[in-house]
C-alpha cells in the first residue's frame, strides 16, 4: 500500500509540474464562464413542453440553476398541480433527467402523469457555476462537500419550490441526490416543506460497493492528494483528472474499456444512443473535496461529516475531535419514503442499501416502501429503457397515494 501511494504521488509530482509549466490563466478564465442555462430548450421544450427558468441564490452565494415542467405535453391546467424536486447525483446535472425521449425521461413522465415537475443542477455543474463573488477558476469556489449541498443547495431548491407554489414537495434522488437527503431530513431540514421522497440507487454507505475504480480511488487517498497539490475542482475532462483516471484504470484488476460498467455496474437497459448522448453532455465537474467526503465515508464505514483531518481543525469547525456523525434514525418515522435498489448495481450495492434499512427499522408500518430490481445496475434507474414500467410507474403510484 505505501509502494503505491508513494506511486501515485510520484506520479502526482510530474503531473502537477506539467500542468503548471502549460498553465495559461486567460484561458482557464475564458472556458469557466458559466453560460446562461439552454437546458429547457435543449432537452425538453423540443419535445412540445413548456419549460421555465430559475435562477436562485445560496446564503453562501452559488447561483443555481432550476428547470420547470409546470405541465403536460397535451396541455391542461397547471394550477395547483403536485411538485416534484428532481435531484441529480454526483459528475452529473439536471439533464439526465431529460436525456431520453419523453416516453423514457422520468421529468417528462411526471409532467405526463399531472405533476409540476422541478429540476435541480447542484453548485459546479455546467448550469450553476456562477457565485455572487467567486470565479469558478478561484479554488476558493470548490471549497466545500457534499455536507455543503445538505446545509446549502438543497434547502435553496425546497425553499424555491415552496415560495413559487405554495406547496410541500414530493423529492426524487439518484445516488448523491439521495445521501443528501437522508443526510437533510437527518437534521430536520426544510423537512416541514417536503411531502415525500423516492430515493433510486440510494447511497448512505459505502463500505461494500463493488466498483474496482471506485474502491481504489477511495482507498488510495489520491483525493487528499490531489488536494494537497492545489487540484481544488475535479473535472474529469480537464487534463489532470483525466491522466489521474488513466493512471487509476492501468492498474491490475481494473478494465475501462466500458469507463460506464467499470463505475457503475453491468446495466442491463442502456441503448446506444442515449448513452452516445450522454457521454456528449456528461460528465460534469465536482470539487476534489467532495471526492474526499466520499473516500472517507468509504474507508470508515460510517456516515459522518468532512474530516479535516486533524484534531485541530475539526475542534475549529464542529467543537469536537471528530467530524459530527449524521444519525439517519433521526429521520422523521411518518415521512414516507419509497427507496428503489438493483442487484448489480455496483455504487449502491445490496449489502450497504440493508445497512441502510437497519437504520430504518423503526419506520412507521407502511410509510416505508422498498423495490428491489435484481437485473438493474446505477444508471439503469435514470436511463434505462425498461425504467419507467419497472421503477418510474411505482413511483407515481407512491406519489400518488400520499394525501
Amino acid at each position: 500500500m505505501l509502494h503505491r501511494l508513494f506511486m501515485i504521488v510520484g506520479f502526482v509530482t510530474t503531473l502537477i509540474i506539467s500542468v503548471f509549466a502549460s498553465y495559461n490563466p486567460a484561458f482557464v478564465a475564458e472556458n469557466n464562464v458559466a453560460a446562461p442555462s439552454d437546458m429547457c430548450a435543449t432537452f425538453v421544450t423540443i419535445h412540445g413542453y413548456k419549460c421555465h427558468e430559475y435562477e436562485v441564490s445560496t446564503d453562501d452565494g452559488y447561483i443555481l440553476s432550476v428547470q420547470r415542467i409546470p405541465q403536460g405535453r397535451v396541455g391542461g391546467s397547471s394550477h395547483n398541480r403536485q411538485p416534484v424536486l428532481l435531484q441529480h447525483g454526483i459528475l452529473v446535472d439536471g439533464a439526465t433527467w431529460v436525456m431520453n425521449s419523453a416516453e423514457q425521461s422520468l421529468a417528462m413522465i411526471l409532467a405526463d402523469s399531472g405533476f409540476d415537475v422541478w429540476i435541480a443542477n447542484t453548485r459546479g455543474t455546467r448550469y450553476s457555476l456562477r457565485h455572487r463573488n467567486l470565479h469558478s477558476y478561484n479554488s476558493d469556489y470548490w471549497n466545500w462537500s457534499w455536507d455543503d449541498l445538505v446545509v446549502q443547495d438543497l434547502p435553496t431548491f425546497v425553499n424555491l419550490v415552496y415560495k413559487q407554489t405554495g406547496q410541500k414537495t414530493h423529492y426524487v434522488g439518484h445516488s448523491l441526490g439521495t445521501l443528501i437527503a437522508l443526510a437533510s431530513f437527518s437534521e430536520g431540514r426544510r423537512i416541514d416543506k417536503i411531502k415525500s421522497a423516492a430515493l433510486l440507487s440510494p447511497i448512505a454507505y459505502l463500505s461494500h460497493m463493488t466498483t474496482a475504480l471506485g474502491v481504489v480511488t477511495a482507498r488510495s487517498f489520491l483525493g487528499e492528494i490531489t488536494t494537497i497539490f492545489g487540484l481544488a475542482e475535479f473535472n474529469p475532462t480537464s487534463a489532470p483528472v483525466s491522466m489521474f483516471v488513466k493512471a487509476l484504470c492501468a492498474q491490475r484488476g481494473i478494465n475501462c474499456y466500458d469507463f460506464l460498467t467499470a463505475l457503475t455496474g453491468k446495466n442491463c437497459c442502456l441503448n446506444a444512443s442515449t448513452v452516445d448522448l450522454f457521454l456528449k453532455n456528461e460528465p460534469q465537474p465536482t470539487s476534489t473535496k467532495n471526492f474526499v467526503h466520499l473516500a472517507q465515508t468509504v474507508r470508515d464505514g460510517i456516515l459522518r461529516k468532512y474530516d479535516y483531518g486533524s484534531f485541530i481543525s475539526n475542534l475549529a469547525h464542529y467543537g469536537t475531535v471528530k467530524p459530527p456523525l449524521y444519525n439517519l434514525a433521526n429521520i422523521p418515522r411518518d415521512l414516507p419514503l419509497f427507496l428503489s435498489y438493483g442487484g448489480r448495481d455496483a455504487l449502491s450495492s445490496t449489502k450497504d442499501v440493508e445497512t441502510l434499512l437497519d437504520h430504518l427499522k423503526n419506520h412507521d408500518v407502511g410509510k416505508l416502501h422498498v423495490q428491489y430490481v435484481k437485473d438493474f445496475a446505477h444508471a439503469d434507474f435514470i436511463l434505462g429503457t425498461t425504467a419507467k414500467d419497472i421503477v418510474f410507474n411505482q413511483i407515481i403510484t407512491f406519489f400518488s397515494n400520499q394525501h
